[in-house]
Parts: C-alpha cells; sequence; structure tokens
C-alpha cells in the first residue's frame, strides 16, 4: 500500500495533478471535504456528530476527521494506496494520522508539494473565476489572502514531515504532462 499527500496552494493544479495520479496509480482519493459529506449524507454516527459542530460554525474536531479516515481505510481494504488531499493540514493531524495508519500497519510514504509563484498563481486563479463561477476567484486580494493561509496552515506539515524525509518539492509550473511526469518519477522511487 503506497500513501501519497499531495499539497499545493489554491490554483497550483493539485486537482489536475490528482485526477492523473488516481489514474495511473490506482490510488484511492481521499478528501477530508468529500468524507465529511459523504458521512453527513450517510447520518453516521461521526457525521451526525460532525454536522453538529458545522451547524454551531464550529470547526469539526480532529479525532471526528481521524475517525472518518479510518472509516474510509477500513471500507478500502483492497486498495493500492490512498491520494490524502485536504489532510493533514496542521502537525497535531499529521501525528494522529500517522498514528492511525501505523495501527492500520501502513504509513505516509510521501508528502509532494506543489511549488508555483505567486504571480503564477493569482494569474492561473483569476483565469479560473472567469468560467468557473468561483466568486473566491476573481477578487485579487481574497486570493492573495488564501495563499497566505495557505502557506501559514501548511508549512507546519511539510516540517513535520520533513523530518522523516518524506517531503519532494515539485515545480509546479510547466505544461501538466511535464509536471505529472516529475511527480511520477518521485513517486516510482519510493514505491
Amino acid at each position: 500500500m503506497f500513501n501519497l499527500i499531495l499539497f499545493g496552494p489554491p490554483g497550483s493544479g493539485k486537482g489536475t495533478q490528482s485526477e492523473k495520479l488516481i489514474a495511473k496509480y490506482g490510488l484511492k482519493h481521499l478528501s477530508t471535504g468529500d468524507l465529511l459529506r459523504s458521512e453527513i449524507a450517510a447520518q453516521t454516527p461521526l457525521g451526525l456528530e460532525a454536522k453538529s459542530f458545522m451547524d454551531k460554525g464550529q470547526l469539526v474536531p480532529d479525532e471526528v476527521v481521524i475517525g472518518m479516515i479510518s472509516s474510509a481505510l477500513d471500507n478500502n481494504p483492497n486498495a493500492k494506496g490512498f491520494l490524502f488531499d485536504g489532510f493533514p493540514r496542521t502537525e497535531a493531524q499529521a501525528e494522529a494520522l500517522d498514528k492511525l495508519l501505523k495501527l492500520k500497519k501502513t504509513a505516509i510514504h510521501l508528502m509532494l508539494a506543489l511549488d508555483v509563484a505567486e504571480a503564477e498563481l493569482i494569474k492561473r486563479l483569476l483565469g479560473r473565476g472567469k468560467t468557473s463561477g468561483r466568486s473566491d476567484d476573481t477578487n485579487e486580494e481574497v486570493i492573495k489572502a488564501r495563499i497566505a493561509e495557505y502557506h501559514k496552515k501548511t508549512t507546519p506539515v511539510a516540517d513535520y514531515y520533513l523530518k522523516f524525509d518524506k517531503v519532494k518539492h515539485i515545480k509546479g509550473e510547466g505544461t501538466v504532462d511535464e509536471i505529472f511526469e516529475v511527480i511520477s518519477k518521485e513517486i516510482d522511487g519510493k514505491i
């Protein structure tokens, strides 16, 4: 089983690369946002607990999210591995995820961070905003704030995995296929 965390600021091409990685390596996409919505829709105990926090405008506690990830791992026993998207976002979440994966006799094998210059991210997001209908992609100040928030939140997670030599920075500029080729070489070197 191969477990991968893919990080990248808004506009870095993370979604595009995730789709290609899932297709090539047969990984199960694990988006915490999707997990939350799915558990809530299914009205599972964890979903109902998460909904009660969300209804009050509160963040869903890490233990609840980890519980959902544990269920997803258990529900996919034949998966070749998992692509973690949107999690972990803090060092505490990274530590909790590592403990869970150790219990499941697996681990995070690699964290890939897509690095893209801020000017390029802004250009991409403003371009996407013209066609996506996403209001957060149409305002340059909002975009800059999102990028700053990403760096503030994810730097500690990258620092955590750096201690275990699991972080690789990928230049996220070039064609989709060029970037995917570099990503694939990093994964192939770890599998």
